[in-house]
């Protein structure tokens, strides 16, 4: 996106660079990562960066007014309220498509947000790897809020652990170390501390939570949740003593109930220009006669399960459950720049935010890439390509 440093860096790239960027992402928690990492970061121009910024800023205002609360009561299922709601997201997502407006110019347009807590560890571990082996220039950064990597890691460990200490803060999810993101699970335990733990390991007693720490019960005060119910609830083979929808005597840093609260669930009630037309589908009363125009998504699910891209009336009849679906008009991908052999690459960009409890509002604080060539931008759509997948996103310091 910006031609001189693309230049640059497609005249400067060399595969073994990019060998010895996976070698030091296996080496450095002897994990290798199992999707697959692009070649390249992408280079924001200032213009851009700054709509971006401004359009994250919308969304994210708009997620953090006070009749949202009201508004998102029925995001959550029923039978899936998690008591002890503290009425905020501790992490905020945004997923733009980069598109192009009528003018011609860059235009972030929303694809979804979570209220669920990102690949905050690794997707900075990546960016630091691409600083470091290609050596992007000084007055680039990835980073939003911190001026280096270390004051980042010092800002996520704070926001995660709270007042509390690393042993009483654990990060839960269902199996760790066999979830794709695992890699995600290694950075934090390094940078915060903590503890990733299987829900099955979990201890409950009355109200209180504990796990096992070297033979020792060791109370569990705060929960960086990992959790999603779509991946919960069909582990009947599961054996637990806790439930999610209990209510214990514990913290959470991202509430499981935001992952309902913010999702595609709150894309039908943003009117914006970065916003594209979406309605729940059980509120469309007339099917659009251009449906080739538009997608199909259930609400709830993750990574593109269940997405119909190519919308047919039939599509449309099918569905029962019509309030648990969206219906969005398509997005117009731009090849945001051409890999050494000049075939077009395009990008999502997820923006990501902390809480802030006493602004009462999130702050920006990195980024992470998507990079396709493929239909859909996820990176299992993408596998038998080069130059696509997990990547970040570089932009000048903004003084």
């Amino acid at each position: 996106m910006i031609p001189s440093l693309r230049n640059w860096f497609n005249t400067n790239f060399s595969a073994a660079t990019y060998q010895a960027l996976l070698d030091e992402s296996t080496a450095a928690y002897q994990y290798p990562v199992p999707f697959r990492q692009a070649e390249t970061p992408v280079f924001l121009p200032d213009e851009f960066r700054d709509r971006l910024i401004a359009a994250g800023k919308e969304i994210a205002d708009f997620a953090a007014k006070p009749e949202f609360i009201a508004m998102s009561e029925s995001a959550i299922p029923a039978g899936l309220n998690v008591p002890n709601d503290p009425g905020f997201s501790g992490m905020l997502a945004i997923d733009f498509a980069i598109c192009k407006d009528e003018n011609g110019e860059w235009l972030p347009q929303l694809i979804e947000m979570q209220g669920f807590p990102s690949l905050y560890g690794y997707q900075v571990f990546l960016s630091d790897l691409y600083q470091k082996h290609f050596q992007i220039p000084e007055e680039f950064t990835y980073l939003f809020s911190n001026d280096n990597i270390e004051d980042y890691k010092a800002d996520l460990k704070a926001h995660i652990l709270g007042n509390y200490a690393p042993e009483n803060v654990i990060l839960l999810e269902i199996e760790p170390y066999q979830q794709k993101t695992a890699i995600d699970f290694y950075v934090m335990e390094d940078w915060t501390g903590i503890k990733s733990l299987c829900i099955s390991e979990i201890i409950l007693e009355e109200k209180k939570l504990f796990y096992l720490k070297e033979g020792v019960k060791t109370p569990i005060h705060r929960i960086y949740n990992r959790v999603i119910f779509d991946e919960l609830l069909p582990r009947t083979d599961l054996k637990r003593q806790f439930n999610l929808t209990e209510d214990v005597e514990v913290e959470w840093v991202c509430h499981p109930n935001w992952f309902f609260r913010i999702s595609k669930y709150t894309l039908p009630f943003i009117k914006s220009q970065y916003v594209p037309d979406t309605r729940f589908l059980n509120e469309v009363s007339e099917y659009p006669t251009d449906l080739e125009n538009y997608v199909l998504k259930p609400l709830f699910s993750f990574a593109g399960q269940g997405v119909i891209i190519n919308v047919t009336s039939a599509d449309l009849d099918a569905v029962t459950d019509r309030e648990n679906w969206i219906l969005q008009r398509k997005v117009k991908y731009e090849y945001i720049f051409q890999d050494p052999e000049n075939v077009g690459v395009k990008a999502e960009l997820r923006l990501l935010y902390i809480y802030d409890e006493v602004r009462k509002q999130a702050r920006l604080v990195a980024n992470l890439g998507r990079l396709s060539k493929g239909l859909m931008v996820g990176v299992r759509y993408n596998k038998d390509f080069s130059w696509v997948g997990a990547s970040s996103y570089f932009f000048r310091k903004r003084v």
